[in-house]
């Protein structure tokens, strides 16, 4: 007993003087109250966050748009569960989360456009963390010359007010837009350094461009340099001959169209904004006929054989098109001339061991090709089944990517628009692609008894690269494909 109680002595003796010892560190250390306020404040309370950042849902995707959000800030989470829908070069394709925990924080609204891949779209954080706690990571690319806000947390760099520099201007690269402000701003040719950003960390949102536009529509002028901390400038009214040339970094200033025929007329017009798939549409179009020589050769085919074999099968309630015997026709011939089944690669052509027909469908954003795999090895009735299928998701958006990436072989018919023929561009990196016109009828003479006959007659035409498919090899590929498909029995159906 009396051990403890010397023990207990002692240790409140040894308290006191800790605690006289604390209070005089207090007295002698003022910015220790700084400090501690710091770490007690929700700055540093805030939640750590598990990025979730735009990715590359298709090879030659370089941005994308943000169609919906499927799940709402303060939503459970669930790895594989859909987060939203993406517009990508191809298709709008559904992003689901790898991780498990609450989406916490949306950074990039629905409409966001031209997002590129690795931008912060949103922040999740892990269950059981306070979500609305989220900390905003500051952009990767911080400014150097960033000079961080007044408040407790100067006290960890200890600035020297008397020898610092004052702030730089702002230049044109450290401004933050999102996609639609920077869009419309580019549109109308304003200047975003008129735009007060009401966003997270200095942000312009699409409501800040807006805005701007309603304040000042025509705005073309550059304004003065202000510091970061200081209020965007009010523009002020200047004559329109003493407006100073528009800044570099902005759009050139068309003057409006002539109307031919009519000396002083004007004319307007409307500048429509690409969307991604059509851009990429006009990336690969401009490639493929700038980079690849094409060749071109025609052929018509008897398609009365197919005609009969058509209505056979409907009357076993099997609905089959013209196309799908193409599909099938083109398929077999692949298969028995390997030659034309190659592709073009930067160190040369490649030969490939699949037969994988790619299939042109026109959709509201621009033309896409999903892909018949192993075409030479199905049935006239499954390929039907298999093109009405991605058809209708290539009109939806709903393609996913292994469905229109990695064909080997592309067809584009539009003998239903009643083209008679026409030549194609080849989809890179593939060696052909065949044109299918409408069928016709024609009278033709039959030499054994010089009576006259009626022949469906129908165009195809081959593009084919002539880096591999030389002319000899694709006349000899079209003939084996008339073959084959004015004798259908010589195909397996099964």
């Amino acid at each position: 007993m009396a051990v403890s109680l010397r023990l207990g002595r002692q240790g409140i003796l040894f308290g006191l003087k800790l605690s006289s010892f604390n209070k005089c560190l207090r007295l002698r250390h003022p910015s220790q109250a700084s400090v501690r306020y710091l770490f007690q404040s929700p700055w540093m309370l805030a939640v750590s966050p598990v990025k979730v950042q735009m990715p590359a849902l298709s090879p030659t995707m370089e941005e994308g748009n943000i169609v919906k959000w499927l799940k709402k800030e303060g939503e459970a989470v669930a790895a594989g569960d859909a987060l939203c829908e993406i517009e990508t070069d191809k298709a709008v394709v559904t992003m689901e989360s790898n991780d498990d925990g609450i989406l916490a924080k949306i950074l990039m609204e629905e409409g966001s456009r031209n997002v590129r891949l690795g931008t912060l779209i949103a922040l999740m954080v892990e269950e059981g963390q306070d979500w609305k706690q989220v900390e905003i990571p500051p952009p990767d690319a911080a400014p150097p010359s960033a000079v961080l806000p007044a408040g407790p947390a100067s006290v960890l760099t200890s600035p020297a007010p008397s020898t610092s520099p004052p702030p730089k201007p702002v230049k044109s690269g450290q401004l933050r837009l999102s996609p639609a402000a920077r869009h419309i701003l580019d549109t109308h040719g304003i200047d975003p350094k008129l735009a007060t950003p009401t966003g997270p960390r200095g942000l312009i949102t699409k409501e800040d461009a807006l805005n701007l536009l309603k304040t000042s529509p025509a705005s073309k002028a550059m304004p003065a340099m202000v510091s970061p901390a200081g209020p965007p400038p009010v523009p002020s009214s200047v004559p329109t001959s003493a407006a100073p040339p528009p800044p570099p970094s902005s759009r050139p200033n068309i003057p409006p169209l002539s109307i031919p025929g009519k000396p002083g007329a004007q004319g307007t017009f409307t500048e429509i904004p690409a969307s991604n798939v059509r851009r990429v549409i006009a990336q690969r179009l401009t490639q493929s006929k700038t980079t690849i020589p094409h060749s071109y050769a025609s052929i018509d085919c008897d398609m009365a054989a197919v005609m009969q074999l058509r209505k056979d099968l409907g009357k076993e309630q099997i609905k089959v098109s013209v196309n799908d015997f193409i599909i099938k026709a083109a398929a077999v011939t692949l298969k028995e001339m390997p030659k034309v089944n190659v592709t073009w690669f930067d160190d040369g052509p490649h030969a490939l061991d699949s037969i994988h027909i790619s299939i042109a469908v026109a959709t509201d954003k621009g033309l896409i090709t999903p892909i018949i795999r192993d075409a030479a090895n199905k049935g006239v009735q499954e390929i039907s089944a298999n093109a009405k299928t991605l058809a209708q998701k290539a009109r939806d958006g709903k393609l996913l990517p292994e469905e229109y990436q990695g064909g080997s072989f592309s067809i584009s018919n539009l003998g239903m628009f009643g083209i008679s023929g026409f030549s194609a561009v080849i989809n890179p990196p593939q060696a052909c692609i065949l044109a299918v016109g409408t069928s016709r009828t024609e009278l033709q003479l039959n030499e054994d008894d010089q009576t006259l006959r009626t022949q469906q007659l129908m165009t195809v035409t081959l593009s084919s690269d002539g880096r591999l498919v030389d002319d000899e090899l694709a006349s000899r590929f079209l003939d084996k494909f008339r073959a084959n498909l004015e004798q259908p029995q010589r195909m397996a159906l099964a």
